[in-house]
C-alpha cells in the first residue's frame, strides 16, 4: 500500500528534532543562549508589530525559522506517536486549558508555538494511527499538508477574481474535472467547507428552483383563469380562479417535501429546518434489508404525496451512508426522479472517492443522472479539512445563489463582455479559503489513479475484516458494506443480548480513555453496535486484529469485574 506519510520514510536519528515542548530537556536541544530563544521572552507590543507579528517582507526570515521548528517538531511526533489518543482525562485537560491567560502580554512566537505543541499536539487525536478506526477522518496526503501551509500564508480569498486571480481559475478547473468524472458534461460547482454545507446549498438550490417553477405555474394558471369568460370555467379551474389569487411563497413552502431514508446523514434534516420547511417536510423512504433506499417504495411515496397535494422538492439519495457504508440504487432512483421531474441530490460525501477507484467505480452507476452531488475530498481523497464540493449538472441551477453588491461583484460589470469569474456568485460564503489548492497539489504529486487505488485498498480491508469477524465466536457482525465501515459487537456465548447491548458503550469508553484504540459506536434498529471506519490504506488486517483483541480483552475484563462484584455481594465482605 502507498504511504501517505512520506515517499521515502527515514528512521529517526540522534539529530532528529525534538517536539517543541521537549526542546529544552532533550540532550540535543538548543542551548539556552541559542539565537532563537530570546524570542521566547515577553515582547512589547511595539516590537511585536515591527519585528515578526505580521507576515511580510520584513518578517520572511523569522517566518521561515518558526515554520521549520514547527514542522520538525511535528515530524518527530508523527514518527514516534504510539497511540491514537493521549489518554488524558477531560477534567485535567479542562483545567490545563483554563490555566492560560488569553488577555495577558504576548510571550513571543517561539514560546507560543512551543506552548501550543505541548497543549495541543501532545493531546491530539491522531487519525493516521492504525488503532484510530472511529469516524470519517482520514490520514492526509503529504503534498496537501504542504499546500495548506502555502495557502494559509498567502491567505487568498477565492470569492472574487480580484482577490485570487489564478486561484479562481485553478478551482474552476478542478470543478470541471470533478464534474467530468461524475458525468455532468455541462455542469458546474463550488468548493465548500464540508458535506453539511454542500448538502445545505444543494437543498437551498432545490427549494428555490422548485419555488420559482411553482410560482411560474401558478401565475400561468391565474392568467388562464382571468381569461376565462364564464363562472363555469372558473369553477373548473378550482384554486386558480381569479378571486383567490396566486398562492404565496409560504403556502408553497408548506407543501414541500424531501424524501430520504433513515440512513441519510442528519445534515439533510438540519438543512430542511434551516431552510424554513415544515417539521414534517422530511419524509422517510423505506429501505431494503441492507439499508439501501427501496426504489419501489420511493415511487409509491411520491404518488401518495402528489395525491395529497404535496410537492416533492427533492429526493436525497446517499452514496455511502455513515453507519452502514452502503450506496442507494442511484440508477433506479434517477429513473423515478426523471419521470416525475424531481430534483435528485446525491450525498456522496463518503462514497465520492469511488469515482476514481478502478475496481469499484461501477457502484456509483447512475450518479451522472443526478441534479446535484456532494463530494468530500477530506474523506476519501485524503485531504486536510476542509475540502468539499457541491456539483450541479447545469450552471443555471446556481441562479438562486447569485447576489450582486457594488463593492464586490457589481451587476454592471458582471454583464460586461469581459466579466470577471467571481465565484461568490455561486457560493453561500463570501470570504472563502483556497482549499482547492490542496487537492490540485495532491493530484499533480500523486495522480488520481493512485488515490483511487487507495480507496479500493480501504474497501478491500473492510471486506477482509468482515470475514475475520465472521470467523470469531466472540463477535457478531451486521450486514455488508459497499465502502469501508464495519459494524460489530462483542457478544460471547456467556452474555445475553441485553448484556451485549450494555457492553458496546462501555468497551468504547474504556478503550478511548486508555488511549489504546478509538472506535465509534452507533445504533441500528434499536441495537447498539461498535463501528470500524477504515480510511487508512496503510492499515493492515494485523492492525485491526490487534484492535479486535483489545475489544475482546476489554469485554471479558468488564464481565469478569461484574462477576466478581456479584460474587462479593452474594458472599459478603471478605
Amino acid at each position: 500500500m502507498t504511504s501517505l506519510l512520506s515517499d521515502t520514510p527515514t528512521p529517526l536519528t540522534e539529530a532528529s528534532p525534538a517536539p517543541l515542548n521537549e526542546a529544552r530537556s532533550l540532550p540535543d536541544a538548543a542551548p539556552s543562549d541559542a539565537p532563537l530563544l530570546p524570542d521566547a521572552a515577553p515582547l512589547s507590543n511595539t516590537s511585536l508589530r515591527t519585528e515578526d507579528a505580521l507576515l511580510g517582507s520584513h518578517s520572511a526570515d523569522a517566518y521561515a525559522e518558526l515554520m521549520h521548528e514547527v514542522v520538525d517538531a511535528l515530524a518527530q511526533r508523527f514518527a514516534s506517536v504510539d497511540a491514537p489518543t493521549s489518554a488524558n482525562d477531560r477534567t485535567s485537560l479542562e483545567a490545563e486549558v483554563a490555566d492560560f491567560d488569553l488577555d495577558g502580554q504576548g510571550i513571543g512566537n517561539i514560546a507560543a508555538l512551543r506552548e501550543a505543541d505541548d497543549l495541543y499536539a501532545r493531546n491530539a487525536v491522531w487519525f493516521h494511527h492504525p488503532s484510530y478506526v472511529a469516524h470519517l477522518n482520514c490520514p492526509v496526503a503529504v503534498p496537501a499538508v504542504a499546500a495548506e501551509a502555502m495557502l494559509a500564508a498567502i491567505n487568498t480569498s477565492v470569492d472574487t477574481y480580484d482577490q485570487s486571480e489564478v486561484a479562481t481559475l485553478m478551482e474552476r478547473r478542478l470543478v470541471q474535472w470533478a464534474c467530468r468524472h461524475v458525468g455532468f458534461s455541462g455542469g458546474d460547482g463550488i468548493f465548500t467547507s464540508g458535506g453539511t454545507q454542500s448538502n445545505l446549498q444543494a437543498l437551498f438550490l432545490a427549494r428555490e428552483n422548485v419555488l420559482r417553477a411553482q410560482q411560474a405555474q401558478s401565475a400561468q394558471q391565474a392568467q388562464s383563469a382571468q381569461q376565462a369568460q364564464s363562472a363555469e370555467q372558473a369553477q373548473v379551474l378550482g384554486s386558480a380562479q381569479p378571486g383567490r389569487g396566486e398562492p404565496s411563497r409560504r403556502e408553497i413552502m408548506s407543501q414541500l417535501r424531501i424524501l430520504t431514508t433513515s440512513q441519510t446523514h442528519f445534515s439533510i434534516s438540519r438543512a430542511a429546518h434551516i431552510l424554513g420547511l415544515d417539521p414534517e417536510a422530511v419524509v422517510t423512504v423505506d429501505t431494503d434489508a441492507a439499508g439501501r433506499m427501496d426504489a419501489e417504495a420511493l415511487a409509491e411515496l411520491m404518488r401518495d404525496i402528489d395525491d395529497t397535494g404535496g410537492i416533492v422538492m427533492a429526493v436525497a439519495a446517499t452514496a455511502g451512508t455513515t453507519d452502514l457504508g452502503v450506496i442507494d440504487p442511484l440508477d433506479a432512483i434517477a429513473e423515478i426522479c426523471e419521470n416525475a421531474n424531481v430534483w435528485m441530490h446525491v450525498d456522496a460525501a463518503y462514497g465520492g472517492g469511488l469515482l476514481w477507484a478502478p475496481r469499484r467505480r461501477h457502484l456509483l452507476q447512475g450518479i451522472g443522472r443526478a441534479t446535484s452531488v456532494t463530494i468530500d475530498f477530506h474523506k476519501t481523497f485524503f485531504q486536510p479539512v476542509s475540502s468539499s464540493a457541491l456539483l450541479v449538472r447545469d450552471l443555471a441551477l446556481f441562479d438562486p445563489t447569485l447576489h450582486h453588491n457594488d463593492y464586490l461583484n457589481p451587476a454592471a460589470e458582471a454583464q460586461g463582455a469581459d466579466a470577471e469569474p467571481n465565484q461568490v456568485d455561486k457560493s453561500l460564503q463570501t470570504t472563502r479559503r483556497f482549499d482547492a489548492l490542496k487537492l490540485w497539489t495532491t493530484l499533480r504529486a500523486r495522480g488520481a489513479a493512485e488515490i483511487g487505488s487507495m480507496v479500493d485498498d480501504v474497501c478491500d480491508l473492510a471486506a477482509e475484516v468482515r470475514e475475520l469477524l465472521d470467523a470469531q465466536p466472540d463477535f457478531e457482525a451486521l450486514g455488508a458494506t459497499d465502502l469501508s465501515t464495519v459494524l460489530f459487537r462483542f457478544a460471547p456465548a456467556a452474555a445475553d443480548s441485553a448484556t451485549a447491548d450494555e457492553l458496546v458503550p462501555m468497551i468504547r469508553r474504556v478503550l478511548f480513555r486508555s488511549g489504546r484504540a478509538a472506535i465509534a459506536r452507533t445504533t441500528i434498529d434499536g441495537t447498539p453496535w461498535l463501528k470500524l471506519t477504515l480510511l487508512n490504506p496503510d492499515t493492515t488486517v494485523a492492525d485491526i486484529t490487534a484492535v479486535l483483541d483489545l475489544v475482546r480483552a476489554t469485554g471479558h475484563g468488564i464481565l469478569a469485574g461484574r462477576h466478581l462484584e456479584s460474587t462479593t455481594l452474594e458472599g459478603g465482605a471478605a
